[in-house]
């Protein structure tokens, strides 16, 4: 007979979920500007390999000691492709298009992967076809991202950094094509490990290219700031470690839909804190096309959510 769970047990176990839901929405957000402060005085792609090289140590070493298996070499293969696609491609891009876009804008360019995640869904072979709800969801994220953007910076005549928004659209594409394929290749049974692979095939993969791409000629260690020393650090600890333990904790204790909230919240923390702390501008414009960006994202997460989902799919 199980024993009954007391109000006490109740209220931590509730202060828990809400210290992980804390940490995944304000953490992750918090991000961006921490890229942007890092990136201020190291070169970006080898800052973005070094950061994950040591977050993908630490957690193969925690998830190992709690028992996960050691991977095979199909694990490894799966995770190398998903590495560059996710890590390498999405989020060295990120960094890179940082120098050029506001971290507020960039979190908004790149909380549209959602709506490549159901397209790619859709046309690859086999694929489902999303539901009437889903479809206007991504209409309406296009929309939003069409508004954000504006004809004015494809022209150069100011807004957004054209290439800069280029090379964050791309990244949601790649982010979006490397979580499609992960699905359905081989991966190791513990989370920790399975990410744990992707951020150290991903680091590799943004060593070899920034190396390729000559910015060790930028590496000067005396001038890199304390600011961006701060910003490395915390992408390491907090943004990679605290942030992805919470999140495997939500994905533990709640349902899928509620956990994947941080999609349409990060964003809001990332301009807010972009404009608090950085001082970026946040125009009029840039407020309605996060609203309709994120009215889409939400959409789209409510409608699929309807149907039968797996933790982390």
């Amino acid at each position: 007979m199980p024993m009954p769970v007391s109000v006490s047990d109740r209220d931590a176990a509730r202060g828990r979920v809400i210290g992980a839901f804390a940490a995944v929405y304000v953490v992750w957000g918090s991000t961006y500007l921490a890229i942007r402060y890092a990136v201020e005085s190291m070169p970006p792609l080898l800052m973005a390999g070094s950061r994950f090289a040591v977050s993908g140590a630490i957690l193969y070493a925690w998830a190992r000691l709690r028992g996960a298996s050691k991977p095979t070499a199909a694990e490894w293969r799966t995770a190398a492709i998903t590495g560059f696609l996710l890590i390498c491609i999405g989020n060295g891009s990120v960094a890179w298009a940082e120098r050029r876009v506001p971290s507020g804008l960039a979190a908004l360019l790149v909380a549209v992967v959602p709506l490549w995640m159901v397209l790619l869904d859709w046309i690859r072979p086999g694929g489902v076809r999303p539901r009437k709800a889903v479809v206007a969801g991504v209409i309406i994220g296009l929309i939003g991202l069409a508004v954000l953007v504006g004809r004015d910076s494809l022209t150069g005549q100011g807004g957004v950094d054209a290439l800069g928004a280029g090379v964050l659209v791309a990244a949601s594409m790649s982010w979006a094509i490397g979580s499609v394929y992960n699905r359905h290749g081989a991966r190791p049974d513990s989370a920790a490990m399975s990410t744990a692979l992707q951020m150290l095939g991903g680091s590799v993969s943004l060593l070899v290219l920034g190396f390729a791409l000559g910015e060790t000629g930028g590496i000067h260690m005396a001038s890199i700031t304390r600011a961006s020393w701060l910003g490395w650090g915390y992408l390491v600890t907090f943004g990679a470690l605290l942030g992805f333990t919470a999140y495997i904790y939500l994905l533990r204790n709640v349902s899928p839909a509620k956990a994947s909230t941080y999609a349409y919240v990060n964003p809001v923390v990332a301009v807010i804190l972009g404009w608090a702390v950085a001082g970026e501008v946040v125009t009029p414009r840039t407020v309605l096309a996060a609203a309709i960006i994120l009215g889409g994202v939400a959409m789209i997460t409510i409608a699929r959510s309807r149907r039968v989902t797996l933790p982390g799919e």
